[in-house]
């Protein structure tokens, strides 16, 4: 009986080791799913911070050209139908998402200097079920640009 036994020299895997395998890659897998998630939302929350960065470069860019043929003092009006329209910061920044509330403000720095500086003081923006908020001088402890989920 012995002899049989050292004659069946049959090379291979059993059927208790290969689901010992497939166990422990499940395992791997179970654990490794949620690390990659975290780091493919981080990514996209990264995707939309850049494109709210361009999209207020743009607003920017435009409204700096509205103001030089406003009256001093008067800033320029953002929107639809205003001086400078979503479309055209949107055609700038060459993104797709879309524009919420975009806030412009004209102060006279130093008071009674006749210098006035038009900036953007907040700006949303909106992709792919996210919100970003930008606001050029946030409350203390709150960073500049703010992501949210959206839901529908």
């Amino acid at each position: 009986m012995l002899n049989k036994l050292r004659k069946n020299n049959k090379k291979g895997f059993t059927l208790v080791e290969l689901i010992v395998v497939l166990v422990i890659l499940a395992i791997l897998a179970a654990l490794l799913i949620p690390a990659l998630t975290g780091y493919i939302d981080k990514a996209r929350n990264q995707q939309i911070i850049a494109e709210t960065r361009q999209t207020v470069m743009a607003a920017q860019t435009l409204v700096d050209e509205a103001y030089a043929s406003k009256d001093l003092g008067t800033a320029p009006i953002v929107g639809a139908t205003g001086d400078v329209t979503f479309s055209d910061i949107k055609a700038l920044a060459e993104v797709d998402g879309t524009l919420g509330d975009v806030t412009v403000t004209a102060t006279e720095t130093p008071a009674g200097s006749g210098i006035y500086q038009v900036v953007i003081s907040k700006l949303e923006y909106s992709k792919n079920g996210k919100k970003c908020t930008y606001k050029a001088a946030p409350a203390s402890g709150e960073e500049k640009y703010t992501v949210a989920t959206v839901t529908p």
